[in-house]
């Protein structure tokens, strides 16, 4: 935008005192701020180093106003640092399905050869964290649950125990097995994504519908369990929304049946594959130090050789008391990785059948009233509102009971002062909820250890010196959910 753009588009349009030569000292620090105006609505750096290092954006009239052109930015920087080169700097998205969708790689290349990376995030920021300050904790979960929306019960399940800790109060053990299982079903969902579009990257498309056909049978589960597919916000502070349904047992003994059924499959269609061996096999190396080195967890540090689970190092909800298997190996590769998330699936199929025969007759939420949300409601036969029965007796007979739940909904229960650190074993690593409260009815900070964000800081280690094309397959093989890695 120039001067006259500004100013007017002829001197004549001036009063006599703004003529060129004897404009006044007001009309020129009006000049000014109007000058300092448009170069903050063109983007452009208007400090004394930036004004000449960066040009000014260029702009275009439409019909609701001038559209502007902005340059600079990270990717001026790393192009004038291989400028000359025989070198070729590369995005690999954020737009690209290969990238899940909203991950930006930048690649230097000497050819095919991937010389140099870096991952460029916060395409899906949210802001989860800061909005569950505003929140009361139990609130909360219906935000932390949209996180990694893949596992969203591991969100759930970690941002409970947290205010659990706080409280100081012990769940039932009812609602505690009924966590274990809808943690595990859960993680053999997110596996079976994690084998869908790690298939669909790399070409094997088979393994692409077959994978989301058995994420499909897991959701279909969990929606009959908890009355959702995804972001179900069914596990509260001290215990769960509600109780299982009464034929939940044989349902879930059906969906294991299915799954055992199914899972050799996989051997048959990517497992002995040459094709799949060939793209998996010493790609994305990263052996045990590198992944200490940056915090990797999960399935991508086991591949490693270290058997570093959660579940059995630091148990909660009773892990202890089921017999299950880590899955190791120490080819550090992405096949290794491919082959450590399909035993998880049988592994976690072990824990549901266990899980099942632990269920016993209980109540799955804590018997104090001034935390019980909500307060053993009686749902109608939609299965989403109050039953009538239960409307007249809060409304018709107790209106203590209706005052109380009334606040209790409104204003949330307060939490003593204090921290807590709550972590669980996530379908990708260690999630842990670091968790502040100044003893009010909201949290004061919450923080998320999220193992997306951590293990992609191993993307430059496991693909520079390598392909392009191995870059995909070092991504599936970290299985990366970025709506956890931006929160």
């Amino acid at each position: 935008m120039s001067e006259t753009d500004t100013m007017g588009d002829n001197n004549g349009d001036r009063p006599s005192s703004e003529q060129p030569g004897a404009r006044s000292e007001a009309s020129t620090a009006g000049s000014t701020q109007t000058e300092r105006l448009s170069d903050a609505t063109t983007g452009t750096d208007t400090t004394e180093n930036g004004a000449d290092s960066q040009p000014r954006a260029a702009s275009r009239m439409t019909t609701e106003g001038p559209v502007y052109t902005v340059t600079g930015g990270d990717w001026d920087d790393v192009m004038s640092e291989v400028g000359g080169d025989e070198k070729i700097v590369m995005n690999l998205g954020p737009q690209h399905p290969s990238t899940h969708g909203v991950l930006r790689l930048v690649l230097e290349l000497e050819g095919e050869t991937v010389t140099d990376l870096r991952s460029v995030i916060g395409y899906l920021h949210t802001g989860i964290e800061k909005n569950t300050e505003y929140r009361t904790w139990t609130q909360g979960v219906t935000f932390v649950t949209r996180m990694d929306y893949l596992a969203p019960l591991s969100n759930e399940a970690a941002f409970c125990m947290g205010v659990e800790k706080l409280l100081g109060i012990e769940v039932p053990e009812r609602a505690q097995v009924v966590r274990v299982l809808l943690l595990e079903i859960n993680r053999i969902s997110s596996h079976m994504v994690a084998l869908a579009t790690g298939g669909m990257e790399l070409g094997a498309l088979t393994g692409m519908t077959a994978g989301f056909r058995e994420r499909e049978e897991a959701l279909h589960l969990l929606e009959f369990l908890t009355g959702l597919r995804m972001n179900h916000a069914f596990i509260r502070p001290g215990g769960l929304a509600q109780d299982l349904p009464t034929d939940a047992p044989e349902k879930i003994d059906e969906f294991a049946k299915t799954m055992d059924k199914r899972l050799p499959d996989y051997d048959k269609l990517l497992t002995g594959q040459p094709i799949w061996q060939q793209r998996l096999k010493g790609i994305g190396y990263l052996p045990v130090d590198a992944c200490l080195a940056l915090g990797i967890t999960g399935p991508v540090l086991r591949s490693a050789g270290l058997p570093w689970d959660l579940r059995k190092t630091d148990p909660y909800f009773g892990y202890e008391e089921y017999e299950f298997d880590v899955p190791v190996a120490h080819e550090a590769d992405g096949y290794a990785r491919y082959l450590l998330r399909v035993e998880e699936i049988h592994q976690s199929l072990r824990i549901i059948k266990q899980a099942v025969k632990k269920l016993e007759p209980g109540p799955v939420m804590v018997e104090d009233k001034k935390i019980a949300w909500p307060a053993r409601l009686s749902i109608s036969s939609d299965g989403m509102g109050n039953s009538l029965e239960h409307v007249r007796k809060i409304m018709g007979q107790s209106m203590e009971s209706l005052i109380h739940h009334f606040k209790l909904v409104t204003e949330g229960f307060a939490v003593p002062s204090g921290q807590v650190y709550a972590t669980v074993e996530s379908p990708r690593g260690e999630l842990g909820y670091h968790m502040v409260s100044d003893g009010g009815t909201r949290p004061m900070r919450v923080h998320v250890r999220d193992p997306s964000f951590v293990n992609l800081q191993s993307m430059p280690a496991m693909s520079e010196g390598g392909m392009v094309a191995d870059v995909i397959a070092a991504v599936a093989s970290l299985d990366p959910v970025m709506g956890g890695c931006d929160r």
